[in-house]
């Protein structure tokens, strides 16, 4: 009986190690990241290994831009779509999780999330698509890191270049020039509001342009564009 507690302390103890290890390795990464552009995430991999399961040789639109090259309408829809609050929280919305929790309640599914930008890019960064509470934890240990680690505008201008926005587009850039080809600077409000609205389901409305959903997001945030804060 003493040599089943000796080992199962010893198990405890090595899985503690590799969970420590593990949050370290994401901390060196995302202090990299301070000052260095990453050259891809984890969900990004993930798509592209999808595309190449029917097509070889399929690749990723995405091209870094720096964050003054990315039209200020798209910083402010984006922010005005994804995070109302984005300047002014530390990584975590509760009014607005507390919002969606109710909201998906009534509707009895998830028809709303509660996610802020910092918790958007902590899971495209790093994590797999499934939904599990050890994922929903890392999830937010990733985003108290990029909070403490990197200012508003660097988790910004990385989720900006990052993000999907159609089958096997990423980031800003690759986006203005595969919707309106131009470059992310040039995007009009209105461009960039319906650039926005596409966020929460790009694959679906790169094939389905001109959805009434859409249609009707890109308005609602046309009209809340100008009270956003950027930073």
């Amino acid at each position: 009986m003493k040599n089943f507690w000796w080992l199962l302390l010893r198990g405890v103890l090595a899985l503690l190690l590799i969970i420590t290890l593990y949050q370290l390795w994401l901390f060196a990464h995302i202090a990299w990241w301070v000052n260095h552009n990453p050259s891809t995430t984890a969900f990004m991999e993930q798509r592209l290994d999808v595309m190449q399961e029917t097509n070889p040789d399929a690749k990723l639109e995405q091209q870094w831009v720096p964050y003054n090259r990315i039209s200020n309408h798209l910083k402010r829809a984006l922010i005005a779509a994804e995070d109302a609050k984005f300047v002014d929280h530390e990584g975590f919305d509760w009014e607005g999780i507390q919002k969606a929790y109710e909201k998906n309640l009534k509707k009895g599914r998830i028809v709303a999330g509660g996610s802020t930008i910092s918790q958007q890019l902590a899971k495209n960064l790093f994590l797999s698509t499934q939904r599990t509470p050890w994922r929903k934890l890392e999830e937010a240990i990733i985003t108290v890191m990029l909070e403490k680690t990197m200012d508003k505008q660097r988790i910004f201008e990385i989720y900006l270049n990052m993000i999907e926005w159609g089958n096997g587009v990423f980031g800003a850039e690759a986006a203005a020039r595969h919707y309106y080809k131009i470059s992310a600077a040039q995007l009009s409000a209105f461009q960039a509001a319906k650039l926005a609205a596409m966020v929460p389901n790009p694959r679906y409305y790169d094939t389905h342009r001109e959805a009434k959903g859409l249609q009707r997001k890109t308005g609602i945030i046309l009209q809340r564009i100008n009270d956003a804060d950027i930073p």
